[in-house]
C-alpha cells in the first residue's frame, strides 16, 4: 500500500508541474518550445497588479499523442467512450471475451476458449494459472507525445481493496520519451481464504539521435501475484450455497477445504533493443530511405520464482511425512542476447532481417524438498544458439509479414517456429487477414521438473516438444466480423485427474469460428459476439464449451445542456454451454482434468458508463439476476462464479 500511496504523490507532483507551466517565465516557455520544436500560441495578460500570466494554447491534436507496440506500430492515446473500451473496464485492461474469472477481481480464469495464433518460442516456468494479469514483452508500449501524459484507472474490488492503475510519461525532447507507471490491487473477497494482492511495476523509454543513425528502447518491469488459497468449498458448503441456505448469505460462514495456505508468483524482466544504421541512400528529396542496412542487438533477462507455502500439510492436497510449515518454491532465469542484420531497398521488395541468439536457462530448486521421492535432479540447465529471419513487404494494397527461427539440437530450448500473416486491405469497407503458424517447442518447466513436500508432487519428465499448426482467417468489415482457426496440435501436454503431467499420444484437432456485428438504431445499439468450438481429436483431454455468446444491449446519448457529458446505460448477457470444465490446483498453481461437474450458465451484467471530457466514470452490477432461481454458476468446481455484486470506477486522463 506504501508503493500505491508513493507512486500517487509523484504522479500528483509532475501534474502539478505540467499545469505549472502557465506561471513560467516567458523566458524559460520560449526555451521549452524550441527544445521540442512543437507549435504553441501563447497570449500575455497584464492585470492591474502588474502580474504577468501566461495562457498557453497548444496546437496539438490526438494523432501527436503516439503509441508504439512491440512491432513498432503506431496508435494514438484515445479517451472516447465506446462499447470496446467498456469491455476493457477491468483489471486486465483487456477484453476478457472467452475467459471465466473466479469470485474475487484478480484471482485466475478459467479459459472457455484458447488462442494459437502466438505461441512463445521458448518454456517458461509454468504456473499458468497465476499469469493472466502478467504483461509479457509484446505487452509493453512505447510513447512519444507532445507535453505530459498521464492516466490513472481506479476501481472498486470485494471487501477491503481496491484496484488502482496509474501511468505517466513525457518528452524531454522529440527525441527521448520515458514513462513510469504501476498497477496496485488489494481485495479481500467475499469467501474465505481468498484475498489477493498484486503490484506491477514498468518503465520505459526509447531514443533516436537526431539523423536517426542510433535507435534504442527498453523496458524494464517487475511483477508479483500473492493468492490465498481456500480449495473451494467443503462438500457440506457446496450444498448450502447451491440450496441458497439463508443462513450462508454471508459467504464467509461458509466452510472452506484449506487453511493458512497461499501461493506468490514474482517476476523482473529487463529489455534492451538498439540498432545502428550503417548505410543509407534517400531520394531527391531527402525524406524517405531508398536503401539501408542496420546492425542490432537485443538483450532480454527474465526472472520468475514460484512458492506455495503452508503453516501445516493437508490431506485434502495430500499425504506427506512432513508436519511443519511447508514452503515449496522454484526459481526460474533465462537469458537472451540477439544479433540481427536488417536490409531493405527499393531493388528489394520489403525489409529483411537476419538474426541469431545466444540463450540460457535455468530452472529448479535450492535442495531436495522430499527425501522419500525418487528425484535425482535439483536444477534443469542449459544453452542454446538459434538461427532466424524476418520479413515484412508491402505490395500494393497486399501486406506480408513473416517470421521463421529455428534452434537445432535435441536440448529443452531447442525447436522452431513459422509464422506469416498475409493482409489485404480495401479502403475502409473491409480488412482481410489470413495467417499460418508452425511450432515446436518443449512444454513449460513444471512438466518436466517439480519437487513438493507432498508426495504425490514429485516428477521428473522427459516430454516431447509440442507441435502446433495453426491455420488461421480473418475478416473486419463495416457488416460483420469474422475469424476462423483451425489448429492441430501434436504431444498436447496437460494435468490428468490426479494432477499428473501428461503427454497425449494422438493428435488434437481443434476448431474455433468467432463472428461479431454491432447494429445502431437511433440512440439504440445492440453488439453481439458468438463463438462455436468443435475439438473433433482429444476431446478426452482438450474440453470446451460449445458455444460461448455476448449480447450488450445499451442506450447511448448526450445529456444536460451544451452535450458535457455522454452517458451509455445497458446490460450485457454472458452464456456459454455446459462442459466439463478443467479444475483447479491451488498447489501447482494450473488447471487440471476432471469427470465429474459440467459447468455452463447464464449471466446478466448492468452497467451505466458517462464520460466528461478526458474522465470516463462507470458502475457495474455483476450477475444481476443471481438472486433468482438455484445457485449453479461455478467458475470450476467447489469454486462459485461471482453472487450480485456493485462496483465503481474512473479512468483519468491529463495531458493539455
Amino acid at each position: 500500500m506504501k508503493r500505491i500511496i508513493y507512486f500517487i504523490f509523484l504522479m500528483c507532483l509532475s501534474t502539478t508541474l505540467v499545469y505549472g507551466q502557465k506561471n513560467r517565465p516567458i523566458n524559460k516557455q520560449k526555451k521549452m518550445k524550441e527544445m521540442n520544436n512543437f507549435s504553441f500560441n501563447d497570449s500575455i495578460v497584464q492585470d492591474n497588479s502588474g502580474t504577468k500570466k501566461i495562457n498557453l494554447s497548444a496546437k496539438t491534436k490526438y494523432t501527436d499523442y503516439k503509441i508504439f507496440s512491440f512491432l513498432k506500430d503506431t496508435s494514438y492515446v484515445d479517451t472516447t467512450l465506446n462499447i470496446k473500451k467498456h469491455y476493457k473496464f477491468n483489471f486486465l485492461r483487456k477484453d476478457n471475451f472467452g475467459l471465466l474469472p473466479f469470485h474475487n477481481i484478480g484471482q485466475t480464469f478459467n479459459r472457455l476458449t484458447y488462442d494459437f495464433d502466438k505461441i512463445n518460442t521458448v518454456p517458461g516456468i509454468g504456473f499458468t494459472a497465476k499469469q493472466f494479469s502478467f504483461n509479457t514483452i509484446r505487452d509493453i508500449k512505447y510513447y512519444e507525445v507532445p507535453t505530459p501524459t498521464s492516466e490513472i484507472m481506479f476501481l472498486t474490488t470485494l471487501e477491503q481493496g481496491r484496484f488502482l492503475d496509474s501511468f505517466f510519461t513525457l518528452n524531454f525532447s522529440r527525441r527521448l520519451n520515458v514513462s513510469i507507471a504501476y498497477t496496485g490491487l488489494r481485495s479481500l473477497g467475499k469467501y474465505r481464504a481468498s484475498l489477493v494482492s498484486q503490484g506491477n511495476f514498468r518503465t520505459t523509454f526509447h531514443y533516436e539521435t537526431k539523423n536517426k543513425q542510433y535507435n534504442v528502447r527498453g523496458h524494464i518491469a517487475t511483477q508479483d501475484v500473492l493468492n490465498e488459497e481456500s480449495g473451494g468449498l467443503t462438500s457440506e458448503s457446496l450444498l448450502a450455497f447451491i440450496d441458497n441456505d439463508p443462513n450462508f448469505s454471508d459467504r464467509a460462514r461458509l466452510d472452506v477445504n484449506l487453511e493458512e495456505a497461499e501461493n506468490f508468483l514474482k517476476a523482473s524482466r529487463v529489455y534492451l533493443e538498439q540498432d545502428y544504421q550503417l548505410l543509407s541512400s534517400k531520394d531527391s528529396a531527402n525524406q524517405k530511405d531508398f536503401t539501408n542496412l542496420k546492425v542490432g542487438h537485443v538483450l532480454v533477462s527474465n526472472k520468475k520464482a514460484y512458492e506455495f507455502s503452508q503453516n501445516s500439510p493437508s490431506n485434502f492436497i495430500g499425504t506427506t511425512n512432513f508436519s511443519g510449515n511447508i514452503k515449496d518454491d522454484v526459481n526460474y532465469t533465462f537469458l537472451k542476447n540477439q544479433f540481427f542484420l536488417e536490409f531493405n531497398s527499393k531493388y528489394v521488395l520489403g525489409t529483411f532481417k537476419a538474426k541469431s541468439s545466444i540463450m540460457s536457462y535455468s530452472y529448479g530448486y535450492d535442495k531436495i524438498i522430499n527425501q522419500t521421492s525418487n528425484i535425482n535432479t535439483r536444477k534443469l540447465k542449459g544453452s542454446a544458439i538459434s538461427f532466424g529471419a524476418d520479413w515484412r513487404a508491402k505490395i500494393n494494397k497486399f501486406q506480408l509479414d513473416a517470421t521463421g527461427e529455428i534452434t537445432p539440437g535435441s536440448a529443452r530450448l531447442a525447436g522452431t517456429n513459422l509464422l506469416g500473416n498475409l493482409s489485404y486491405k480495401k479502403d475502409s469497407l473491409f480488412d482481410i487477414k489470413a495467417s499460418v503458424l508452425l511450432n515446436s517447442k518443449s512444454p513449460n518447466f513444471n512438466y518436466l521438473l517439480y519437487q513438493s513436500t507432498y508426495d504425490a508432487y514429485n516428477w521428473e519428465n522427459d516430454f516431447e516438444n509440442i507441435r502446433t499448426q495453426n491455420l488461421g482467417f480473418q475478416i473486419d468489415s463495416r457488416w460483420l466480423n469474422a475469424a476462423v482457426n483451425l489448429t492441430n496440435i501434436e504431444n498436447y501436454t496437460y494435468f490428468d485427474e490426479n494432477n499428473k503431467p501428461q503427454q497425449y499420444s494422438e493428435n488434437v484437432t481443434y476448431l474455433k469460428v468467432k463472428a461479431s456485428r454491432e447494429f445502431i438504431y437511433k440512440k439504440f445499439a445492440l453488439d453481439n459476439t458468438i463463438m462455436y468450438q468443435n475439438v473433433s481429436g482429444g476431446s478426452a483431454v482438450f474440453r470446451v464449451p460449445e458455444l460461448i455468446t455476448r449480447n450488450t444491449l445499451y442506450y447511448s446519448d448526450y445529456w444536460f445542456k451544451g452535450k458535457p457529458m455522454q452517458v451509455q446505460i445497458g446490460a450485457t448477457f454472458n452464456y456459454f454451454t455446459a462442459y466439463k470444465a478443467n479444475a483447479y490446483n491451488p498447489l501447482l498453481a494450473e488447471f487440471t482434468l476432471q469427470n465429474s461437474e459440467e459447468i455452463g450458465f447464464p449471466t446478466v451484467d448492468l452497467f451505466f458508463n458517462a464520460q466528461i471530457r478526458r474522465t470516463r466514470i462507470f458502475f457495474r452490477v455483476d450477475n444481476a439476476l443471481s438472486d433468482f432461481g438455484k445457485r449453479n454458476y461455478f467458475s470450476a468446481p467447489n469454486y462459485p462464479y461471482r453472487d450480485f455484486t456493485i462496483r465503481f470506477g474512473l479512468v483519468w486522463n491529463w495531458f493539455i
